[in-house]
């Protein structure tokens, strides 16, 4: 989230020191920097990169426009032609996050993803602790898939008709912890589930294209190589933050037992499940299994074939022809139901729902990580850490992403992403160490601000709820920091060093 709601002045005077500061930056580097003659473009991307950064932090301009800035500065600087520039804002990456969106857009649109969730609560008791244990196993596999705000906002309705309900049963003093565990519950697990697929949040696939451009010459992250490490550090984020909200910080009281009538009816309100749904449910799954089993998995003693090996061209199929193949069937899908004859499970309505901006953000981060690459700046920068070679591997991974953590409270977390990463890249082509292990954790920790509620979109919609104070969200999100930090390093530790 944005700086500026974390100051005590006007919007409109912060996003003008940040827009005027860019600008400053940009005319110092460029004006009386000196990189050398044979880094003269070098200097020119380091000028643009302050002035997006600044941009980006204050908010000064929108983030979707800022993103528009490699297309201007690139080709009238000489840095990269606009036949060069313009491919990042749409390429094979850009088109997994559209397809994965789209198929997320219909799971809303017929409530599947409501049903889910109805479904899990229901799965679980009816103490306190396990009523918050349903939520955030909900609320966790839903952001798998979809945008950790729109699971958020989904879930919160229903969270808040529990609380209502224990309220009126026990009294607000009695259910005051109850409350308030259950409403960060919702959030910690929107912002958890995000992290264990390719698709459940921005800063993932924005490392997976900023990985593509800086070692081309690397195998790529596939979908199910990124769930391997991602969904076991998201199940152990979402238990510890169970613990934590549950058993340490909100205690409840062990006599509150809820009735689940409530969540019961919220599930008969749905009706029973449509062709619909079931036609979007049957999409998801396959979406998901082709993903999955893409390309050969290796067990050691045994070696699943992927599917793609059906075809000549196997190398040439990736996620994103998976994704955008499956969002189109859904625009082919006729709906069966009455009162929505001669229509489709998608239509053209649907379109404008996709979060271009985000797209665009991408887009400006691409191309600028691309400028980092072809104008020698990576290589640069790289050069600027060599001091850095003699600290232990994991003390260096530790110390980032510690930085990073408790920036990401503060900042936007796909900008912060778009910012960092190029220069990890070129900190590990210097020192010789394999990217994965430090972009990736990083990756990780922009998306674990759990401490302050403008640290990610879920804290501020469950902060406007109006049960949480900030020394609430405080005491339950540093402690959830610092073991989100410790566990990326153990994750980079087992598997990359």
């Amino acid at each position: 989230m944005s700086l500026f709601k974390r100051v005590n002045l006007h919007p409109f005077y912060i996003k003008s020191i940040g827009f005027f500061l860019g600008i400053i930056l940009f005319l110092i580097i460029w004006l009386f920097v000196d990189f050398g003659a044979e880094f003269y473009k070098a200097k020119l991307v380091a000028a643009v990169a302050s002035l997006m950064a600044t941009w980006w932090i204050f908010e000064a301009v929108p983030l979707a426009a800022t993103s528009l800035v490699p297309l201007i500065f690139f080709p009238t600087l000489g840095i990269l032609s606009a036949s060069d520039s313009a491919p990042q804002y749409m390429n094979s990456t850009i088109i997994l996050f559209v397809g994965g969106f789209i198929i997320a857009i219909a799971m809303e649109k017929w409530n599947l993803h409501k049903r889910i969730a109805l479904s899990v609560i229901l799965f679980f008791g009816s103490s306190p602790s396990k009523i918050i244990l349903g939520f955030m196993a909900a609320a966790g596999f839903i952001s798998m898939w979809i945008s950790n705000t729109a699971t958020c906002l989904m879930i919160l309705p229903i969270g808040l008709s529990i609380i209502y309900k224990v309220e009126k049963e026990f009294g607000e003093e009695r259910s005051s912890n109850f409350a308030k565990s259950l409403m960060i519950a919702i959030a910690y697990a929107s912002t958890i589930g995000g992290i264990a697929t390719l698709i459940g949040t921005p800063p993932n696939l924005i490392f997976l294209r900023m990985y593509k451009i800086n070692f081309p010459n690397n195998p790529m992250i596939k979908f199910g190589e990124w769930m391997v490490f991602g969904v076991p550090l998201a199940v152990i984020m979402m238990i510890i933050a169970w613990i934590v909200l549950t058993k340490i910080i909100f205690k409840s009281d062990r006599n509150l037992v809820l009735n689940k009538t409530l969540v019961k009816e919220e599930k008969i309100k749905l009706g029973k499940t449509t062709t619909e749904e079931k036609s979007v449910l049957v999409v998801f799954a396959l979406t998901s299994f082709l993903w999955v089993f893409r390309s050969d998995i290796d067990l050691g003693s045994i070696k699943i074939p992927g599917w793609s090996n059906l075809f000549a061209s196997a190398s040439f199929i990736d996620d994103s022809t998976v994704a955008i193949t499956m969002a189109l069937i859904l625009f082919l899908i006729p709906c069966r139901s009455s009162e929505h004859k001669y229509k489709f499970v998608l239509d053209y309505h649907d379109i404008p729902k996709i979060p271009w901006d985000i797209v665009l953000l991408f887009g400006g981060g691409f191309a600028l990580a691309e400028g980092f690459v072809q104008s020698g700046l990576s290589k640069l920068i790289g050069q600027g850490f060599i001091g850095l070679k003699d600290v232990p591997y994991t003390s260096l991974i530790l110390i980032i992403c510690t930085i990073v953590v408790f920036s990401s409270e503060l900042t936007s977390n796909s900008a912060q992403t778009t910012i960092i990463l190029p220069l990890l890249a070129a900190l590990s082509k210097e020192i010789g160490m394999d990217p994965l292990a430090i972009m990736i954790p990083v990756t990780f920790s922009v998306s674990l601000a759990f401490m302050l509620p403008v640290g990610t979109p879920p804290n501020a919609i469950v902060f406007g709820s109006q049960r949480l104070q900030v020394w609430d969200m405080v005491k339950a999100g540093f402690i959830l920091n610092i073991i989100g930090i410790i566990a990326v390093t153990i994750l980079a530790r087992i598997f990359f060093l």
